[in-house]
């Protein structure tokens, strides 16, 4: 029997994951698929996708390069949830075969990380055997994710509320981990959810 523990790490935007995906790829030497990865491919030059954004949108959101302007999109679909879920329609099947594809290539006995920020909106449950979601505070959420994108208060809360409520994912999860505070205690509790299971196997 093919016994494969895939993770399916997820949580609210800017909570922590890419911290957590790091962590575990580059200190437990773990195979990391990544969502975002497979949706930037799916829209890149040439693509289908990107025909179909152009068709709908117009030229207007293609950079100098003919390469898609993320940002000129995000202000779209963010505040325009019929316009999200028409592109997440035209996106999340290729993300879902990728990541089949990654799946069936993976050794028996083996542990992956599937990292799907739309893990149950895109219903891509059925790919995993395990939930963890990151969590942090409503304030620190926005505040990172200002930070890192350079968002107004305003568009950062947008981007919150276009996604399911984080308190709706931590219901569901198989881990919660708590990134309210120290790297060293996001890290402790990474370590602590990855043994017990191997520890329950044994």
């Amino acid at each position: 029997m093919v016994n494969k523990r895939q993770i399916g790490l997820t949580g609210g935007i800017a909570t922590g994951k890419t911290t957590v995906s790091n962590y575990l790829k580059n200190h437990h030497h773990l195979p990391v698929f990544d969502a975002d990865i497979y949706a930037r491919k799916a829209v890149q030059i040439g693509s289908e996708v990107l025909n179909q954004i152009v068709k709908r949108y117009g030229s207007s959101l293609l950079l100098p390069d003919r390469s898609l302007n993320r940002q000129k999109l995000g202000e779209i679909v963010f505040t325009q949830p019929p316009e999200k879920q028409w592109l997440e329609e035209q996106i999340h099947p290729q993300v879902r075969d990728r990541f089949l594809r990654e799946i069936a290539a993976l050794p028996e006995q083996s542990t992956a990380v599937l990292v799907i920020p739309l893990l149950f909106e895109a219903q891509m449950t059925d790919l995993v055997t395990e939930i963890w979601v990151v969590s942090c505070p409503g304030d620190r959420q926005i505040q990172r994710l200002m930070e890192r994108d350079g968002l107004t208060r305003e568009q950062a809360q947008a981007r919150i509320n276009s996604q399911m409520p984080l308190a709706e994912k931590c219901v569901q999860a198989d881990v919660i981990l708590d990134n309210s505070s120290t790297i060293e205690h996001l890290i402790q509790q990474i370590d602590v959810a990855l043994m017990s299971d191997r520890d329950n196997r044994n």
